[in-house]
C-alpha cells in the first residue's frame, strides 16, 4: 500500500511526467513532419538541386530512397534516450522530495 505522502505514486509526479514526455513526442513528431514535408518544398521550389546526380540517384531518390531511413532512426533513438532520461529524472526528483518529506 503506498504511502499517502509518496510523491512517486501522486497525481503530481504522474501529470509532470506525462507533460515531459508530451513535450518529448511533440518535438519528435515535428521534427518528423517537417523533415517528410521538406522533401516536396524542395522538389517543388529547387527542382535542379533536386535533380542532381549523387552516387548514381537523383538528390530526391537518394533522400527518399536511402537518407530517410537513418532520419528516422535518429529521431526514434533520440526519443527513447530523452524519454528514458526523464523518466529517470522524474524518479530521482521523486525519491529526492520522499527524503525530504
Amino acid at each position: 500500500m503506498p504511502d499517502h505522502n509518496d510523491f512517486i505514486h501522486s497525481e503530481e509526479f504522474l501529470r509532470q511526467l506525462m507533460r515531459r514526455q508530451l513535450r518529448l513526442s511533440v518535438a519528435c513528431a515535428a521534427t518528423f513532419g517537417g523533415g517528410l514535408l521538406a522533401l516536396p518544398l524542395f522538389n517543388y521550389f529547387a527542382p535542379d538541386l533536386m535533380a542532381t546526380r549523387v552516387g548514381g540517384f537523383t538528390l530526391s531518390w537518394l533522400i527518399l530512397g536511402i537518407l530517410f531511413f537513418p532520419f528516422v532512426w535518429v529521431i526514434s533513438y533520440t526519443f527513447i534516450r530523452r524519454s528514458l532520461s526523464l523518466e529517470k529524472q522524474e524518479a530521482e526528483d521523486a525519491l529526492k522530495h520522499n527524503r525530504e518529506a
